[in-house]
């Protein structure tokens, strides 16, 4: 199917003439079970969202739902095309409304606003909001990226995993309140399973998501949540997906076709994606790059759409062909465009925001073994990019991600097996927004892994986010932490705060906060608990 239609941007195109055609087309009897017979007519129940800011510009998001849950997936809506304005404004009153304009939602593409808006300031925050017919969205915030030679701070927001049935979205409400400049969210932003028995929410369909109506329906339920709904209206995200966005532990080649093909289809409809990221058929245009000015460019990438079979069928495993130099998990073009990336780079910092760890990680109890679905899985391919960094003249690199429901802070290293070789950058893996359930602490000193790993620098299995503060000295993390998610409204607490500072590679602790409570996880019971945590991103 073709791309949905887009309507120049012009006063012209205000809705006016077309208020009743629109109103009815609004009108449907629910088709959800779970609903009452009443029509419903508020097109905006699934909240508002932006997103890839640019120095003049952004792109908005909403989609159309009277009937969130509907079985079909669709919302709800009638078949008709709608005609949904836009606006966005330089005060949360919209007294100073700067551009506004016209999109058509239309069925195809479940009836999903993606309105692309250039002209604007750089390094200011905007309000925006929809209206179709008499109904007003609720409203967001956002803010555009320095102009290109700008070395504005940025504070950066790293989140992923965040499965519905597992807990809640406490994190993403605290995430909200603190308003960054930008979120990446690393992946797994949706959970394609089966509801299982004792989850601590029913997620829908209850089979699972393998057909697009099946993903729609989920990710209106996604969406419903006032939580993810406050967050995307507090900043702009940049996504990236891992593999739950489809099915799980996903590759390339031949492999879910009508899986990916529904999957992608559904991942643009739901996120703010420029047209440029629009799927066609069972690919998708994901891999890209954003510039905070001159500060720090963000290359976002994608490890599963274009990767090799995994060199064997163990999770963790000493298989040679994992050390295979042909393979790769970003595939021949996608490493040359991250090479030209570094050596084009003339930005304090570089940020690579990908889906799954980058960092070496031997197995506690067999060091033989590694994790095969991740950059250890494919190493040659790892030593590639990181060769390409250090033959650039690129400044400082710090790799983002997540996919394993904790929180990992490594250095990259020339060589893994010497601790004194060269340090190249450095990583945070962040950990889950509610996959996983609570978790646990990680007693620190005893921790095998880190016994094991000595470029691993911290540790830890509670749920929450990290927050990235970037200026010309210095990349500070603070690592946001959770104790419980299997229930609503869990305090806030800072659980580490880690330094890069510019021109010095290696990433160092700046405070942590708190000790491991009373009862923290002996070493065996560290080791065991975080496999079965990686058995399940």
């Amino acid at each position: 199917m073709s791309a949905p239609p887009r309507t120049p941007v012009s006063r012209r195109n205000l809705i006016t003439a077309g208020a009743a055609t629109t109103a009815a087309a609004l009108v449907t009897r629910p088709t959800s079970s779970a609903h009452a017979a009443a029509p419903r007519t508020d097109p905006f129940t699934l909240g508002v969202a932006s997103g890839d800011p640019t120095a003049d510009g952004i792109v908005l998001w909403t989609r159309l739902a009277v009937d969130p849950l509907a079985e079909d997936g669709l919302g709800g809506m009638a078949p008709s095309a709608v005609e949904v304005e836009w606006e966005i404004a330089t005060d949360e009153r919209f007294s100073t409304v700067v551009q506004r304009g016209t999109e058509q939602a239309v069925r195809g593409w479940a009836h999903s606003v993606h309105a692309e808006v250039d002209g604007l300031e750089p390094s200011t925050d905007y309000w925006y909001r929809f209206r179709a017919g008499s109904h007003v969205s609720p409203a967001g915030r956002t803010r555009t990226a320095p102009r290109r030679n700008g070395h504005d701070p940025l504070n950066l927001a790293l989140v992923s995993c965040s499965h519905y049935a597992w807990g809640h979205w406490t994190a993403y409400r605290h995430l909200a309140e603190e308003q960054p400049d930008l979120v990446l969210h690393a992946g797994d932003y949706f959970y394609e399973g089966q509801f299982v028995e004792g989850q601590p929410r029913t997620a829908l369909p209850v089979d699972g998501a393998q057909e697009l109506h099946e993903y729609r329906r989920r990710y209106a339920q996604y969406h419903l949540d006032e939580d993810l709904q406050a967050v995307h209206a507090a900043a702009p995200f940049a996504v990236v997906f891992d593999d739950h966005e489809v099915v799980d532990d996903w590759y390339a080649d031949d492999q879910f076709i009508d899986r990916r093909t529904a999957g992608f289809r559904a991942f643009y409809e739901n996120l703010p994606l420029r047209a440029s990221q629009l799927p066609s058929g069972s690919t998708i245009p994901l891999y890209r790059r954003l510039h905070w000015g001159q500060l720090v460019t963000l290359h976002l990438l994608d490890t599963r759409q274009y990767r090799d079979k995994h060199a064997c069928d163990e999770s963790w495993s000493a298989c040679p062909g994992r050390l295979d130099p042909d393979r790769s998990i970003l595939g021949a073009e996608q490493e040359q465009w991250l090479a030209d990336g570094f050596a084009g780079s003339t930005a304090r910092w570089d940020v690579l925001g990908q889906q799954v760890p980058m960092r070496q990680m031997r197995h506690w109890e067999d060091p033989t073994k590694f994790k095969i679905d991740k950059w250890d899985g494919y190493a040659a391919s790892r030593d590639r990019v990181l060769q390409s960094w250090q033959d650039s003249d690129a400044e400082n690199l710090v790799v983002f991600d997540g996919d394993v429901h904790q929180y990992w802070v490594a250095d990259l290293k020339t060589d893994w097996d010497d601790p004194d070789s060269e340090t190249v950058g450095s990583e945070i893996t962040s950990t889950s927004i509610s996959s996983g359930s609570d978790g646990e602490d990680i007693d620190l000193p005893t921790d095998p892994w880190l016994a094991q790993n000595p470029h691993i620098k911290y540790h830890n299995l509670r749920r929450g986010y990290t927050m990235a503060r970037f200026d010309q000295e210095a990349m500070t993390a603070t690592l946001r932490g959770l104790d419980y998610v299997t229930s609503p409204g869990a305090p806030l607490e800072t659980r580490a705060r880690f330094v890069v500072e510019a021109g010095v590679p290696g990433i160092h602790p700046e405070s942590i906060a708190e000790p491991s409570p009373p009862g923290a996880l002996s070493p065996a019971e560290n080791g065991r608990r975080s496999i079965d945590l990686e058995e399940a991103d």
